[in-house]
This record gives C-alpha cells, sequence and structure tokens, in this order.
C-alpha cells in the first residue's frame, strides 16, 4: 500500500478541513495518509523519506506562507543530488486573487535547495478568519465548492499531474515586500490583551496556539511571547469574545461559520468585494467538478 504524508498548518481551521478532504479521497484509493499538524516544537517530526506521496498545507498570510511553513522546509532532511522528492501544496485564503499565487515561492526555494521538487499546487477559497466576516451563506458556498472540487484534484495528485499555478508580474518582489508582516506579527503579537470581565477561564487559547506563544501565570495575568504567527485561533475561538489581537483587532473575526447554512443568500456590505474575482473562482471550480463527472473521475 502507497502512503502519503500532509504537513499541515492550519489556523482556524479551513486549511485541516481541505486536507481532511484529500486524505478521505487518498484513503478511497488505497493511500494510506498521515496528516502532520505543526507546531513549533519539531523535534518529532517525522521524514518524508518514508512515504511515496508529500504535501504541504497551509493558509496564506499577507501574501505568503507562514513563517512555520519557512521553519518546516528548512528542517527537512536534505536530499542527495539527484535524489529529488517531488511533493504538492495546498492553500486557502478568504480570496481568490492571483496575488495569492506567489506565495509558496520562499517556501519553494527553501525546498529546491534541500532537494524536493514541487509539482502541483491547488488553492481554495474559505471564509475569512482575518478583515472581515463573510456572510454564512457565502461560507457555506465556499465550503460545498472545496467538496466537490478537492477530491477531483485529489485524483490529479495522485496521478502527479502537474499544476503550477500562474506567477503575476512582479510577484517574487511582491511576496518578499509582504513578508515584512512576519516580523510584524511577532511584534503585534505581544501586545495581545484579554478582557478580564469577559473571560471566564477556560484555557482554550493557550491549549489551541500552536506556538505556545500564550500562558497564564498562577496570577492569572496571561503573557504572550514572540513567536505569534496570527493564525488568530486563540481569538476566532474565544467562546467569549474576550481577545483584542492589538493593531488588527478592527479585523478580528470571532465565532465558527454555519459551513452546512442552506438558506436563502444573505446580503452584507461586503458584498461587492472582490466580485469578479470570487464569481471567476466559483464558475471555474464548476466547470472543473462537471467536467470530472462527465469523464468519470468522480461520483
Amino acid at each position: 500500500m502507497k502512503k502519503a504524508i500532509i504537513y499541515v498548518f492550519s489556523g482556524t481551521g479551513n486549511t485541516k478541513k481541505i486536507c481532511d478532504l484529500y486524505k478521505a479521497e487518498f484513503e478511497a484509493h488505497d493511500v494510506e495518509t498521515t496528516l502532520f499538524e505543526l507546531k513549533r516544537d519539531m523535534s518529532e517530526l517525522p521524514s518524508p523519506d518514508g512515504f511515496d506521496l508529500v504535501g504541504f498545507a497551509y493558509p496564506i498570510h499577507g501574501f505568503n506562507a507562514p513563517h512555520i511553513m519557512l521553519d518546516l522546509a528548512k528542517a527537512l532532511p536534505k536530499r542527495a543530488k539527484g535524489d529529488e522528492k517531488k511533493y504538492f501544496v495546498l492553500k486557502s485564503s478568504g480570496e481568490p486573487l492571483k496575488l495569492n499565487n506567489i506565495s509558496s515561492y520562499k517556501m519553494r526555494a527553501i525546498l529546491k535547495r534541500r532537494g524536493y521538487a514541487q509539482f502541483a499546487e491547488y488553492h481554495y477559497v474559505m471564509p475569512y478568519n482575518m478583515i472581515f466576516r463573510h456572510t454564512d451563506s457565502m461560507a457555506a458556498k465556499m465550503w460545498r465548492t472545496a467538496k466537490e472540487l478537492a477530491p477531483v484534484e485529489a485524483r490529479e495528485t495522485l496521478d502527479e499531474t502537474p499544476h503550477i499555478l500562474k506567477g503575476v508580474p512582479f510577484g517574487r518582489f511582491i511576496a518578499w515586500l509582504f513578508r515584512i508582516e512576519q516580523p510584524a506579527m511577532r511584534v503585534n503579537g505581544r501586545m495581545f490583551k484579554v478582557n478580564k470581565d469577559k473571560c471566564i477561564g477556560c484555557g482554550k487559547c493557550v491549549k489551541a496556539c500552536p506556538m505556545g506563544n500564550i500562558s497564564r501565570g498562577e496570577d492569572g495575568k496571561f503573557r504572550f511571547g514572540g513567536d505569534c504567527v496570527m493564525c488568530t485561533r486563540c481569538s476566532f475561538s474565544c467562546p467569549t469574545d474576550a481577545f483584542n489581537i492589538a493593531l488588527l483587532n478592527g479585523w478580528r473575526v470571532n465565532g465558527k461559520y454555519d459551513l452546512d447554512y442552506v438558506g436563502e443568500e444573505q446580503k452584507s456590505k461586503h458584498d461587492r468585494y472582490c466580485k469578479k474575482a470570487y464569481k471567476r473562482y466559483f464558475e471555474a471550480a464548476e466547470q472543473k467538478i462537471d467536467c470530472a463527472k462527465q469523464n468519470n473521475v468522480v461520483e
């Protein structure tokens, strides 16, 4: 039996949901699949050598991969010359802008130097956990699309079909420019605050942080380190909306979406935001799904 591994970093769970769809499709085709969820401590990082298929998955942060993905790329064992390991990339974001295509540039460069060759990359649109809150009807549409599209593209991945997203003019420069977000978020993360009047002391934020960046002393005070990647898992999942994420608090989204929403389409003040890009994304996805069904690629 073939074996696959996907190294996953997921903030509020969108990327993990996509990986779950890939895992289900892989295993439906007799490929044993491991989803390894990344945390700051990589001492128990599985080597890709024991797997036939290797993937990396992350949410796009500022048109880049989060810095933990760059740390992962540097931590993987270097391969001998002429013994390259192929890999694929899965990524998610709240909008289908072409600028998101540049997000893997830095990670790809690191992996190339270490003897890994990318053959495919797929981008899925999932509801924002920053900037603004999508309506539940839009979030549900994104999720329905992903549930149908991911199995199709998982089959392409199993066949090692080349699929590299097109770049944009000055893409490498733009990606480099926006990587200022990474050190900036380390600083911003130190300035988080918790509303004492709202906090119920459940400890979910401390347990949830993948970077181990949040602690709470015996005095009840929260302490924040310098390793924040701004995944917002802490604030998004807070049951009482007690978190203040410092300079980005105006963009904060709190609470789960109803991804199973089946009512009428909901309106919001953001309906015109990237309207044409969303339209192209959903139309292209529908076309690919329909084509796969006609060719009996998926049920």
